[in-house]
């Protein structure tokens, strides 16, 4: 029988890869054979399941092959395998050797080193991640540059010091879990034996429910501390969720003190997140905080050109703009009309135009039609900059009163529908080509100058909210 299970091993072995098979298979042991049934052991609950589940009909084949009297494969879980287990030590003399056909030993050849990711645990514990989102396919831009360089390098080098754990956080629709997918996705590229386990922190709550009403939650504490990184989405959830709040803070104490990575999202930063308790909120903080801002013109442009040029499909650069300039809620919403757009041309064959952008998102542009007038933004930026109101149509040439006027112009064109010679006739009567100059020039100042770019951004959130 010992030879038997080596060649059912070693075929096993060949079939799925190296990599593969030391990551989910490796830890089986035989216990025997009772009636029509082959017993096989492994050290937890998850690895029985996912065994289970993924190769549980392979394996009866090769044991019916190898004796046709077995009918069933039985995975039960052991910690530790009775004495009376066969075990395959020749096939585990450190990978080197296999069982041939007459269950003797032989060399194995050498083989060449596995790239390709471990399998996604797609368990009822974890969820699937998502193809789509990876760092290629992430657009950065200045609002999202820090997070993006945050999950780069803990994809690079999970739990360094600094590190761990890093919490992503931002408004709805901002890139937080495309960041997180391609995070799972990178760290299981530079090392295929990580396990990963990404879920929502409701997923978290539910699944650990289920472990109190089953009487089960050793099997909750089992799966989750067995992981080398833990992705917790949406932490926010468990915002007055006192039980399940103290066992997330026992299994992010547990993974951190044995080396593991932890990153979490949510859409506030941890002393902004009011309802979760103290040493939680400590802990949150003790490593990485990354904030990911609201999308600037800029970014958001580019976001639509990459996804159009993903799809291949083209649209004219005046639709894109008309896109990139009304829809400035969140990127989620931004993708969503574009695609309505392309489908809508590929349904009727019709070209993209600006007119059949209006035609086909009326309602998505209107909901986000700005209602902030002129006279609003001149008097919300006379205030910040403590100036007269009248500075802003007066012929005073002075810093002091300019570059408000200037930093007024730019907000009126960003957040009105006003052409640029209406907004002139605002500000004094000025020429369109003075209000093209100060668009221009409140964007450069805003580029070279992070604290300048600050408060056009605050008085923009004012001006919108």
């Amino acid at each position: 029988m010992a030879a038997g299970w080596a060649r059912i091993r070693g075929r096993l072995r060949e079939e799925v890869g190296e990599v593969e098979y030391r990551t989910w298979l490796r830890q089986m042991t035989l216990a025997g054979i009772e009636g029509e049934d082959a017993i096989i052991l492994l050290p937890t609950r998850f690895l029985r399941d996912w065994v289970n589940s993924h190769y549980g009909d392979r394996l009866r084949s090769l044991w019916q092959a190898e004796y046709p009297e077995v009918r069933r494969i039985d995975i039960r879980v052991s910690a530790s395998p009775p004495p009376e287990a066969v075990l395959a030590g020749a096939e585990e003399r450190a990978g080197t050797e296999r069982i041939d056909g007459r269950g003797l030993a032989e060399p194995l050849a050498p083989r060449p080193a596995e790239t390709r990711p471990a399998p996604e645990p797609r368990s009822d514990w974890v969820v699937p991640l998502e193809a789509r989102f990876t760092f290629d396919t992430f657009v950065v831009g200045k609002p999202n540059e820090f997070a993006h360089a945050c999950a780069r390098r803990v994809s690079e080098k999970p739990a360094s010091p600094g590190f761990n754990p890093l919490f992503l956080y931002g408004g709805v629709g901002l890139g937080k879990t495309h960041l997180m997918h391609a995070t799972a996705w990178a760290i299981r590229a530079h090392d295929p034996q990580r396990t990963v386990a990404y879920m929502s922190a409701e997923k978290f709550m539910y699944r650990f429910i289920a472990a109190l009403r089953s009487q089960n939650t050793m099997e909750f504490k089992e799966t989750l501390r067995a992981v080398d990184v833990l992705m917790i989405d949406d932490l926010q959830f468990l915002i007055g969720k006192d039980n399940t709040q103290e066992e997330f803070f026992h299994t992010f104490n547990a993974l951190v003190d044995q080396g593991k990575q932890i990153i979490v999202s949510s859409d506030k930063s941890p002393s902004d997140l009011a309802g979760i308790e103290d040493r939680l909120r400590t802990r949150l903080g003790c490593g990485m905080v990354a904030d990911i801002h609201a999308t600037t013109y800029e970014l958001r442009l580019s976001i639509l050109q990459a996804k159009a040029a993903a799809a291949q499909v083209a649209v004219p650069p005046k639709v894109l703009e008309l896109l990139a300039n009304k829809i400035t809620a969140n990127v989620r919403e931004l993708e969503g009309a574009l695609n309505r757009l392309v489908a809508h041309a590929n349904l009727f064959g019709r070209p993209i135009t600006v007119d059949s952008a209006h035609e086909v998102l009326h309602d998505v542009l209107r909901a986000h039609e700005k209602r902030v007038s002129i006279e609003e933004i001149q008097k919300k930026v006379a205030e910040h900059y403590n100036i007269r109101l009248t500075d802003m149509s007066s012929a005073r040439r002075a810093r002091n009163v300019a570059r408000p006027r200037q930093v007024a112009m730019y907000l009126a064109k960003q957040l009105t529908q006003r052409s640029l010679p209406e907004i002139g006739r605002r500000f004094g009567n000025r020429d369109h080509t003075t209000v093209m100059h100060a668009v221009s020039r409140v964007a450069e100042l805003m580029e070279a100058d992070a604290g300048f770019a600050e408060d056009v951004a605050l008085l923009r959130k004012m001006l919108e909210t």
